[in-house]
């Protein structure tokens, strides 16, 4: 005989003389006994005993560690975008996996993850990023249903000082730009003075078409990024911009543009011969030459970013004012470019952007 009820069926095991509670839980059947015939003599009896009774689904093991979480993480909920997803990658195998790889996602605790970010031999900012990159995993567990819905034990973990760079980041000033672009070899002195007059990230200078340029209205329109060679989205959408080109850098792209084979509308302005221009020169051959051209001109060691913060440093020193070089920047945010709030119409920019470019081709 059954019986049912709105949390699961009541069955008299004839067998064994028992009443028995059935519920499914996680997709398989379980059972508990309720009692025997003398004790429940009628179903109605049997059936007052289960009220409130819910079989409590059993902690999960498999597939509960960190390692399996992040697979499935990968797999669900990486972001799209390239470079991004990169960098989550880059801390998810790098640092959390080797510590807390095998882990059930329960024991990871407040405590030991503070204490093991204390050890790592990283900046207070990179450790912040491997830090949130725990919380997220954690958030996803609860998304999926391996940990119950709660506060986030990460939301626990301080870093001291997170948001301070050990490295200052480094810009260039004119004369020292000026030296290394007389050492860079084409295209890639062409590629420094794009980055440094418009303050672009070396995966939006690199995936830049000839389509881009209208040489008409001296317009450089910025549409994507390329990133390991993969094309891909602006970092955000206040990145994708038409930006005003001085006549000086509109010099330098038509000569290298009656320089280069690959001249279409629909080839990559640095277009790479290695790759037969389906492909523009990668971010390490640029960066390869530009240490070349840093050791033999007496700059020292930088990065392409470095492009992008001198950028900055040259709009401050021709007065532009923060609402300006938000927008010259292509921050979403302005507290980016610097904590205080502005505005800035297109003349103010383009006046500020020819300022920049006059500083370039000072010499």
């Amino acid at each position: 005989m059954r019986a049912r009820h709105k949390t699961g069926s009541l069955v008299f095991d004839r067998a064994r003389k028992t009443w028995r509670f059935l519920q499914w839980v996680d997709g398989k059947r379980r059972s508990q006994t309720i009692g025997t015939k003398q004790e429940y003599p009628t179903k109605s009896a049997a059936l007052r005993a289960t009220e409130g009774l819910q079989i409590t689904p059993k902690k999960p093991t498999d597939g509960a560690t960190v390692k399996t979480l992040a697979a499935r993480y990968e797999v669900e909920r990486l972001p799209s975008r390239r470079s991004t997803a990169r960098v989550y990658r880059s801390w998810l195998h790098n640092y959390v996996l080797p510590a807390w790889g095998e882990s059930q996602i329960s024991d990871v605790k407040p405590l030991p993850v503070e204490q093991w970010l204390h050890g790592l031999e990283l900046s207070p900012k990179s450790k912040s990023h491997v830090r949130n990159m725990l919380h997220l995993l954690i958030d996803f567990a609860m998304l999926c249903g391996i940990m119950e819905i709660a506060r986030n034990p990460i939301d626990l973990v301080r870093v001291r000082r997170a948001t301070k760079r050990l490295r200052k980041p480094r810009s260039l000033t004119v004369a020292q730009f000026q030296k290394l672009s007389e050492h860079l070899r084409e295209p890639f002195r062409t590629i420094a003075f794009v980055c440094v007059c418009f303050g672009l990230r070396i995966s939006e200078c690199l995936a830049l078409k000839w389509c881009d340029v209208d040489w008409l209205n001296s317009t450089l329109r910025i549409e994507r990024g390329i990133v390991e060679q993969n094309v891909d989205d602006v970092k955000t959408e206040d990145s994708r911009r038409t930006l005003t080109v001085a006549k000086e850098l509109l010099d330098v792209l038509k000569v290298w543009k009656q320089t280069t084979e690959f001249s279409t509308n629909e080839d990559w302005i640095f277009a790479s011969p290695l790759k037969v221009g389906k492909l523009p020169y990668s971010y390490t051959g640029v960066w390869r030459e530009l240490q070349r051209a840093a050791g033999a001109s007496g700059v020292g060691h930088l990065g392409t970013h470095s492009f992008r913060h001198t950028y900055r440093t040259w709009l401050d020193s021709v007065g532009t004012t923060v609402g300006v070089q938000q927008k010259l920047m292509r921050h979403s945010d302005i507290r980016t470019t610097m904590n205080v709030y502005g505005d800035a119409a297109s003349a103010d920019m383009r006046e500020a952007n020819e300022k920049v470019v006059k500083l370039a081709f000072s010499a």
